[in-house]
């Protein structure tokens, strides 16, 4: 099981500490075990030394806006059971993640928006470290495989703006997650390397009906964000090449 432990931001700064397995809990908006609901999704925010405190606060700031919009509402409802599990974590080095938000079922207006507001607000542990979207992709897959809820769909959306220097590459952990019936889909920030969406799509998403939603730089970040999980909740998605 998770442990849920106040992560201190020194940690963080010190370097070297692995915060695998770590999570802060939103009271309040965590439902009990066995409920059924359309799809499980883990949100992966890559929080490496490339990404500024500004482009930091302009990602949680398109995330918030995302959850509030009412095609992303109206898609969270047009499932069978009207409702996803949905959590979020960040991540940089190989053994460097950070679960910020538990498993939380979104289904009636005040869970969206309690969702929505926390996660704007949810505060940077992660400073440095590397940037493994290998890592990224096992640390989604053990949180995946431990979710309290039925569901047939189970999703990582992995943000990132580099190539993996940390660790091995994830094409490895790519395979092994849609072995165990997971799909990944990728969101690529082009501000630093513009070709990283084509990295993605060759060793990062996989899985049927993966897609890759590139962002220019983060101030495009909340419309690709708001686009990607319109696709990736109603289940349609893109093909990876267009």
């Amino acid at each position: 099981m998770l442990s849920r432990r106040l992560i201190k931001r020194r940690g963080f700064l010190s370097g070297g500490a692995s915060l695998a397995g770590l999570a802060l809990g939103v009271p309040g908006i965590l439902y009990g075990q066995q409920r059924k609901v359309d799809m499980a999704l883990a949100l992966a925010a890559d929080c490496s030394g490339s990404v500024q405190n500004e482009h930091y606060a302009l990602q949680q700031r398109g995330y918030g806006d995302a959850f509030r919009d009412p095609k992303v509402i109206k898609a969270i409802r047009s499932g069978i059971h009207g409702a996803i599990a949905v959590m979020y974590f960040q991540w940089s080095g190989y053994r460097l993640q950070a679960q910020l938000m538990p498993w939380t079922i979104l289904q009636a207006d005040t869970e969206i928006l309690a969702f929505a507001h926390a996660l704007e607000r949810t505060e940077r542990m992660i400073f440095s470290g590397g940037t493994s979207p290998g890592g990224a992709i096992e640390f989604g897959q053990a949180l995946l495989m431990q979710t309290p809820f039925e569901t047939v769909r189970r999703v990582i959306d992995v943000s990132g703006d580099g190539r993996s220097n940390n660790g091995p590459p994830p094409d490895a952990a790519r395979d092994r997650a849609v072995a165990g019936g997971i799909v990944i889909n990728g969101l690529p920030i082009l501000h630093m390397e513009p070709e990283i969406d084509e990295y993605y799509r060759d060793h990062v998403i996989g899985g049927p009906g993966a897609f890759v939603m590139p962002a220019r730089d983060f101030e495009a970040f909340a419309t690709a964000i708001r686009r990607k999980l319109i696709l990736e909740i109603a289940g349609t998605g893109i093909p990876s090449r267009s």
